[in-house]
């Protein structure tokens, strides 16, 4: 493991540098504004997979009125890398719903009666 990934996981490495990941505006706009919809910032942070400081800088920024910063080796991306890298947190984000999906029915199966018909 190194600056916090495992090198077992199949993750862009492009996106981190010495300082941890990297994150465009327009994510952190989408993860301010799924906390200004309602949900816990804890939450938003485990579903996206980002650290809880870093949402709470962002959130903190948005309701001071305060442009959110941007990351100045994102700016440098073509449209192409742009892509690429918004499919490849979104294919991460899923993955990870799935697995919950997994845990939660094999949880649910094991408390549902064998015998029940339906």
């Amino acid at each position: 493991m190194r600056n916090g990934v495992s090198k077992s996981k199949n993750i862009d490495m492009e996106s981190y540098s010495k300082h941890g990941r990297r994150y465009d505006r327009a994510f952190k706009e989408d993860a301010v504004a799924l906390v200004a919809g309602g949900r816990a910032q804890r939450e938003v942070a485990r579903d996206l997979g980002i650290p809880v400081g870093s949402l709470n800088n962002w959130v903190r920024l948005a309701r001071s009125g305060q442009p959110l910063p941007h990351s100045s080796n994102l700016t440098t991306e073509t449209q192409e890398q742009l892509e690429l890298r918004r499919l490849r947190q979104e294919n991460e984000y899923l993955r990870r719903q799935r697995e919950i999906l997994k845990k939660a029915l094999g949880i649910l199966s094991a408390e549902m009666p064998h015998n029940v018909t339906r």
